[in-house]
């Protein structure tokens, strides 16, 4: 069974796989909840949706309808408004049928003036707060995408204390030395101050190339090899304090939880591995000196 971990402050022993609802959002509803089967089986027992994933949280509804108690639910609003904020909250409570979801989330918040608008008087972070005190979310977090993003989350937590945040992290984009020593600070700000730490884009490969016609499942390619996964996941997961989130290609699930099974703390792949991983299957990181974002 994975392992599990504190998941920062909140008081939940949290999977260190945590499932991504992303992939349920082209899945028929019979197919969503045989892979919510899956993952529990598999000891997870935290997952996380977003508002914007739509169709997902819907499909999630039947399943959660059984299992609610059994897990930690996490979901995300774009919103950077009060108003738009709340009412996406409630919009999100509605499609998954719950009364209280465990985790909210502030997606992406990357931008300057979405980020000023979003800690503005009237804005989301101030309406996320004011859910959580009328027990609509029991806590509240923040997440992004992009080499800004470990940067820009330690200048949200200066400005209010959010229960976890959420940054991409595999090798490849470690080879930015200036990413790596952002990741590494914010790091040790969250364990310092009791903040869960997920992760993102594992096992990223890279950008689809240009002529790609075939299925896609998310905006980025994944690995498939199952050796390279499990490595990308031990990656992440031999490294105390972190979470995986998984992917939002389905297919490659299977592989990231038995990977994660016989992942411990400590067990980290060498540079050598990785580097060779790099080479063998031409994995190159998802966003470049200019941040390019795309989610």
């Amino acid at each position: 069974m994975i392992e599990t971990a504190p998941f920062g402050s909140t008081g939940h022993l949290s999977s260190r796989v945590i499932f991504g609802g992303a992939a349920l959002g082209a899945m028929s509803q019979e197919r969503a909840t045989a892979t919510l089967d899956l993952a529990v089986a598999a000891g997870v027992n935290h997952l996380d949706t977003a508002h914007s994933y739509g169709h997902a949280e819907v499909v999630m509804n039947p399943w959660l309808a059984e299992h609610r108690s059994e897990v930690f639910l996490a979901t995300k609003t774009r919103e950077r408004s009060g108003e738009a904020a709340r009412a996406g909250l409630e919009d999100s409570l509605r499609r998954l049928g719950v009364d209280q979801v465990d985790l909210i989330q502030l997606h992406n918040l990357v931008e300057e003036d979405e980020w000023r608008e979003a800690f503005a008087p009237g804005g989301a972070v101030e309406a996320l707060a004011a859910a959580r005190d009328e027990g609509l979310v029991r806590f509240v977090g923040v997440t992004g995408h992009g080499l800004r993003i470990p940067a820009m989350h330690m200048r949200s937590l200066d400005e209010f204390a959010f229960d976890s945040v959420l940054f991409p992290l595999n090798f490849s984009l470690l080879k930015s030395d200036a990413f790596a020593a952002d990741v590494d600070e914010l790091i040790a700000r969250c364990v310092e101050n009791g903040i869960a730490i997920q992760t993102i884009k594992s096992v990223a490969k890279s950008r689809w190339e240009s002529g790609y016609d075939g299925p896609r499942f998310s905006w980025y390619e994944p690995l498939r090899d199952e050796g390279a996964v499990g490595r990308a996941v031990r990656f992440v997961l031999g490294r105390e304090h972190l979470f995986l989130n998984s992917t939002s290609d389905g297919g490659v699930l299977p592989m990231v939880l038995d990977a994660a099974k016989r992942a411990t703390v400590g067990d980290v792949p060498t540079d050598d591995e990785m580097e060779h991983d790099l080479r063998r299957f031409e994995i190159a990181p998802l966003f470049d000196g200019a941040d390019l974002e795309r989610i």
